[in-house]
């Protein structure tokens, strides 16, 4: 169960820790398109999770820099994260820890589906949902990444 605290300056807060920022992302990652997305994040925000979502296909190797890159301008745009070099740090870290799990499947494979991240106070965390292969011979991997800012 996750716990709530009092709001701040009428803000509704809560004190959520790793584990349920973590299961967010996962959570906003698996979303199967746009409609879907901004519903669990409105659903996110009243608890006070603020999350962003970006899809990403291509070839893994090459295209590691422009999912990080991704990911960092998701999270500034949907207000996740301000524009400051910590956070921006804290986004592009958490994401190349997600990516590091994927990496053993997906070197010279082809890659598609979603980045989530979600954000609760201090916690950021980053969940990758890629479908990992050739045409429709995939194998499904989640990486995630979570910081502290």
């Amino acid at each position: 169960m996750w716990l709530k605290t009092k709001s701040e300056k009428g803000r509704k807060m809560n004190n959520y820790g790793s584990k349920e920022i973590c299961a967010s992302a996962i959570r906003i990652a698996l979303t199967s398109d746009r409609q879907q997305e901004k519903k669990v994040q409105s659903e996110f925000l009243k608890d006070g999770i603020h999350t962003a979502a970006v899809d990403y296909g291509g070839e893994f190797i090459s295209s590691v820099m422009k999912m990080i890159e991704r990911a960092v301008v998701s999270a500034k745009r949907e207000g996740v994260i301000t524009e400051s070099h910590a956070a921006e740090g804290a986004i592009a870290g958490a994401t190349r820890e997600a990516l590091s799990q994927i990496m053993p499947k997906a070197i010279g494979l082809n890659v598609g589906g979603k980045i989530g991240i979600a954000r609760c106070g201090d916690h950021i965390s980053v969940a990758i949902y890629f479908g990992i292969g050739l045409l429709h011979l995939n194998e499904v991997a989640i990486g995630l990444g979570h910081r502290v800012l």
